[in-house]
């Protein structure tokens, strides 16, 4: 009887320990981590997560369009395209899109415009910019084609 009782305890103490547990969370992209994969803006801020906080130019290249990757890869890294080609360099940095206007609906189109607000460090001194992205749909995937620097700056 006492085996039981233990075994019974046992069991429901392992349950409830397992239950409880915590599932591990994934970081989500956006304002509330929210944003849906399919769409332009999610590949835009990818885009540049992967540039700014990666030093595998692979994950950045699997949100390139063929054009911007040739461009990438004649920069071999990630430091150099910031520095040479955004003009962008930061130690930290926060990326937020700009969510004003969007009147789009990116199911339906093959081409998608994102601007991207750039928040961050560079030596200690805040630095903000934002940059216009051109995206292109290529095998249902939103692909970064083309960064536009602010033409009112």
């Amino acid at each position: 009887m006492f085996r039981k009782m233990l075994f019974l305890m046992t069991l429901v103490a392992s349950f409830a320990m397992v239950g409880c547990t915590q599932e591990e969370k994934s970081e989500g992209v956006g304002k509330y981590g929210m944003m849906d994969s399919g769409t332009p803006e999610y590949a835009a801020i990818q885009f540049f997560d992967h540039l700014y906080h990666d030093s595998n130019l692979e994950e950045v290249l699997r949100f390139s369009s063929p054009k911007m990757g040739r461009l990438i890869r004649s920069y071999q890294t990630s430091r150099n395209f910031q520095r040479h080609v955004l003009n962008l360099s930061y130690d930290k940095v926060e990326l937020v899109i700009d969510s004003g206007n969007n009147r789009m609906r990116s199911e339906f189109s093959d081409k998608a415009t994102v601007t991207v607000f750039f928040t961050g460090t560079l030596h200690g001194e805040k630095h903000e910019d934002l940059r216009t992205v051109n995206l292109v749909k290529a095998d249902g995937d939103w692909k970064v084609d083309e960064i536009e620097a602010d033409k009112f700056l």
